[in-house]
């Protein structure tokens, strides 16, 4: 008989890259394929996404791709995994609207059967029945899913929260999660973001209310930086600016592309003449201007980085300018975020963040909220998801709280795999479920651990190149070395030192003998020099040789 089994490939140990696989018999249904950022110390890297290596060699047992809404952690690495497997891909209007440009920009879209989630549907795929759920988040389209296994009825929440005054005023559909109850729950998959929080999570009226003071107050420009997806929080800019009688312009390609198709399907609301070019809204005075911009993250590349430093093509910040941060900030990227804060201050903005300012909320389920939804359905079996460890320990000690026994609750990092034995979770052997580093074109094995760790050296120490002419037959150097050193400290006296290495050089290729090998030589001389440069400098460099071989 088939059996029902969970592969978690991200997003378990973890903030960001959610990935889910739902297995049975010959059959995976994909939840979720979402990047993560990467840390201050991962030199070079674009994004982080799941290792879905376990999946390689099953690609003709994949059903289809289902997409609980249209975050970065969750639709990132779309254009990865569909690249990769030619399947179906399921989820709702705003979300497919997100979606299509990463497919077009992966050359997979013509390909891709794309499908439309509409919440109350029943969609039928293969041995799998999923009816997706209407929940509160901070973008518009969010749903959880109900899965019909032939094992029994899986809840995945999604990101959720029990909002009851939502921006786009459709509140979380407890009617359809009191019926999952009546049926009887065999797991619940639930969102652990926010488990270490006690109480409730603010309903999204609060930064309205915020913003609202914010904009009201200001005397000049206000600058409010958010995700590009946030959809929802757009359109509270967007309210607030027109009821203060300030036009917007958008700064920030991928906003401006999410913010079209958002005008396009009905999911924002743009009244005629106030949405302006960024390049003509200079022309109005600084009380009546609204910008929208991203980088609320600190991403070096983005908007707000580049204004933080005076780099932006067409925007300049001035004192008086209000600048607003209206995110969370993504666990590792305190240290991005605090520099262009610090900058944004030097050069005469306001500036307002989470930390002074009532201008974010979460979109994640607190304690009560994570209480309600485990009473609610009352599953037999609990796997905390979406979370570091702590979060996901916190989240399972709540439902023990509430009377589910430890042993049905599994609170598991990527690549644990999960299975059921008449009826309760177990935990088995552990599948690869760990980073994949994209860097430009690079992905997996052509950026790994090891590449970003010489980045680091090469960050801390600096390098010293070297290039010089031999001659084999003879075991001697031809000419004179060349010698650089970049991104070392160097004492006043560089020509000095430059020329002392040189010394170095010739004296180590003078002492070898006829014959040697040019790799030889390249070897020595950097074992040679790095020694030398460490007594010098008290820094080791990386030292890079090439010897070019004289017929």
């Amino acid at each position: 008989m088939d059996k029902l089994r969970i592969v978690p490939l991200g997003g378990l140990g973890e903030v960001g890259k959610n990935m889910m696989a739902i297995e049975y018999g010959r059959n995976i249904l994909i939840v979720d394929a979402g990047l993560m950022f990467p840390e201050s110390d991962m030199y070079g890297v674009d994004y982080i996404i799941p290792d879905y290596n376990y999946l390689r060699d099953k690609g003709d047992w994949i059903r289809a791709v289902v997409v609980t809404h249209g975050h970065e952690d969750h639709v990132g690495a779309l254009g990865h995994v569909m690249r990769s497997f030619n399947v179906p891909l399921y989820a709702t209007r705003l979300t497919l609207g997100l979606i299509e440009g990463k497919l077009r920009r992966a050359h997979v879209l013509e390909r891709t059967a794309l499908h439309t989630l509409t919440p109350g549907d029943t969609v039928s795929i293969g041995p799998f029945v999923v009816e997706p759920f209407h929940v509160c988040h901070s973008i518009p389209d969010t749903v959880g899913l109900g899965i019909t296994t032939p094992a029994g009825l899986i809840v995945h929440s999604g990101d959720f929260k029990f909002d009851h005054t939502p921006v786009d005023g459709q509140p979380t559909d407890f009617a359809k999660l009191a019926e999952f109850a009546g049926r009887g729950v065999l797991l619940l998959m639930s969102d652990s973001t926010n488990a270490t929080e006690p109480g409730t999570t603010p309903s999204e009226q609060v930064v309205t209310e915020a913003l609202e003071a914010v904009v009201r107050e200001a005397s000049g420009r206000v600058i409010i930086a958010t995700f590009a997806s946030l959809i929802s929080r757009i359109q509270q800019a967007i309210d607030v600016a027109g009821r203060y009688g300030r036009k917007f312009a958008i700064a920030g390609a991928t906003m401006a592309e999410n913010v079209k198709m958002g005008k396009k399907l009905g999911y924002l609301r743009v009244p005629d003449g106030m949405q302006w070019a960024l390049g003509e809204i200079r022309r109005l005075p600084s009380h009546e201007q609204l910008i929208l911009a991203t980088g609320v993250q600190g991403e070096p590349t983005a908007v707000l980085s580049r204004l933080a430093v005076g780099g932006h093509s067409s925007l300049r910040i001035e004192p008086g300018d209000t600048v607003v941060l209206s995110s969370h900030t993504i666990p590792g990227n305190e240290e991005m975020i605090h520099r262009v804060i610090n900058r944004l201050f030097q050069k005469g903005a306001n500036v307002l963040y989470e930390s002074n300012a009532p201008i974010h909320v979460s979109g994640h389920a607190s304690q009560e909220e994570q209480k309600l939804l485990l009473n609610i359905l009352r599953p037999r079996n609990f796997l905390p998801i979406h979370g570091e460890l702590r979060h996901l320990k916190q989240h399972a000690r709540l439902a023990v709280e509430l009377g589910i026994p430890q042993e049905r609750i599994a609170v598991v990092e990527n690549g644990h795999v999960l299975s059921f034995e008449d009826g309760d979770i177990r935990v088995g052997e552990r599948v690869e479920g760990g980073y994949v580093f994209v860097d430009g074109k690079w992905e997996g094995e052509g950026i790994d651990p090891s590449v970003i760790r010489k980045r680091e050296d090469l960050a801390r120490a600096g390098v010293c190149a070297v290039a010089l002419r031999y001659d084999p037959q003879l075991g001697k150097l031809v000419g004179s070395p060349k010698v650089a050193l970049r991104g070392l400290a160097i004492p006043e006296a560089l020509e000095s030192l430059l020329e002392d290495a040189r010394e170095v050089v010739r004296s180590t290729v003078h002492q070898t003998q006829p014959g040697t090998s040019a790799d030889k030589v390249e070897k020595r001389v950097r074992h040679a020099l790095s020694d030398f440069l460490y007594r010098e400098t008290k820094n080791r460099p990386e030292v890079v040789v090439m010897a070019l071989e004289e017929a």
